[in-house]
């Protein structure tokens, strides 16, 4: 499921082929991708809301506001919105006023707001697509950096034979899977940690954290989107990679995740180390139940430093970044942190921020680079957070690949 979670709008404009936009929204979403449909008034003579809005989910969006309650259909919040836009099938008529900037319709309007990648596949008789009015409007987005999917030959609604269909519905979704997903991570192998660790006290207690293993599971998830082959150390967690390639190797303890860790990071391109692993575990694991509880005392050990020992295992051409949870002093502690482990680079979030940590859908970081360069980001959705953390990772790559 290539688009999983992705925001896709998709225009359908006034075209014989119109048919085919019910059969292109039905696969968008069956390779996981939300879809929101704006129809222009015209494309309802040739399909109806009701079967795009049954395919799709969500009703279907075709004027400015809906005037039996007055509410607005915002364009500048679907532009927002959307991962990228596809107007399948597209007519000379729409394909001009998106050439000419205009916004008399909900689609175009919704056009000129976007701030995604924006993807039309024509669809008209071919005298129409020759046109040289089609010529130069077509020339125009293009320029305007509008990805046009070309039309096939064959047999026309005129009857006439030529260029002018519409492209198939699943080359269509190819064709846009192609250039949503960026695949900057072909050929690396990459190491996650995710979720915490348990170090038993006795067979029915452990010391632990309330690591949920949300944020690490979706960079690895991200990177194997990106063409990454990704092996996942996880503690014990309730979740599954989404990203079918995903390989995951289940530990419990801090041991046990020091050990997969130093066994499998040689064989990488890099290491993310998301996990939060334990810092103590008890000093003797008891084999029997405990039943006194009176002035219990449980002495404890400190555990192996994983990511210590992968930035001191690092050769050249490796990358390892850590990751660090502080609740004061943050960019303190974490520079720190990220010099004494030999980091390449480090992510930061604060207990201090509202939706960030343990536990949450969403995360807000700040990155600290050991060349001493810093990012801050606003709070995001963990699979975004993921995707801000490997783009900053494919930098190394493309560094060390030169």
């Amino acid at each position: 499921m290539t688009l999983r979670g992705k925001h896709i709008i998709v225009g359908v404009t006034g075209s014989i082929a119109a048919y085919k936009a019910a059969m292109l929204v039905r696969l968008l979403v069956r390779e996981g991708a939300e879809i929101r449909v704006i129809m222009t008034p015209a494309a309802k003579e040739f399909i109806t809301p009701l079967s795009m809005a049954t395919l799709s989910k969500y009703p279907v969006l075709v004027e400015f506001s809906n005037p039996e309650n007055g509410s607005w259909n915002s364009h500048v919040s679907l532009g927002v919105w959307a991962d990228a836009l596809l107007i399948a099938p597209a007519t000379a008529n729409t394909i001009a006023g998106m050439a000419a900037g205009t916004a008399g319709n909900l689609l175009l309007a919704t056009c000129l707001s976007a701030r995604c990648p924006v993807f039309v596949a024509p669809a008209m008789d071919v005298d129409m697509f020759r046109h040289p009015s089609t010529v130069r409007n077509l020339k125009t987005l293009r320029e305007q950096g509008i990805h046009v999917i070309e039309p096939s030959s064959g047999e026309l609604a005129s009857g006439l034979d030529g260029k002018g269909r519409m492209e198939e519905p699943e080359t269509i979704v190819r064709w846009l899977s192609g250039r949503l997903i960026p695949d900057d991570c072909r050929g690396k192998k990459a190491l996650v940690t995710a979720g915490p660790t348990h170090e038993p006290i006795d067979p029915v207690r452990f010391v632990s954290n309330y690591s949920s293993g949300k944020m690490g599971y979706a960079l690895a998830d991200e990177l194997a989107r990106r063409g990454a082959e990704v092996l996942l150390v996880s503690g014990p967690v309730e979740l599954t990679p989404q990203h079918p390639s995903v390989k995951r190797i289940n530990v419990r303890t801090a041991e046990e995740m020091y050990r997969a860790s130093v066994e499998l990071f040689p064989e990488c391109d890099a290491a993310v180390m998301a996990a939060a692993v334990a810092d103590f575990t008890p000093a003797t694991t008891l084999s029997r139940k405990i039943k006194d509880k009176q002035n219990m005392m449980l002495p404890l050990l400190p555990t192996k430093d994983i990511a210590a020992a992968l930035g001191k295992m690092k050769r050249a051409g490796q990358v390892v970044a850590g990751f660090a949870l502080e609740t004061d002093n943050e960019t303190e502690n974490a520079v720190k942190k990220l010099n004494d482990k030999h980091l390449d680079f480090i992510v930061v979030n604060s207990l201090n921020d509202p939706g960030a940590g343990f536990g949450y859908d969403t995360n807000k970081i700040t990155i600290h680079d050991a060349q001493g360069n810093t990012q801050h980001f606003d709070l995001k959705n963990k699979t975004d957070v993921a995707k801000d953390i490997i783009d900053k990772l494919v930098t190394y790559f493309h560094e060390k690949d030169k």
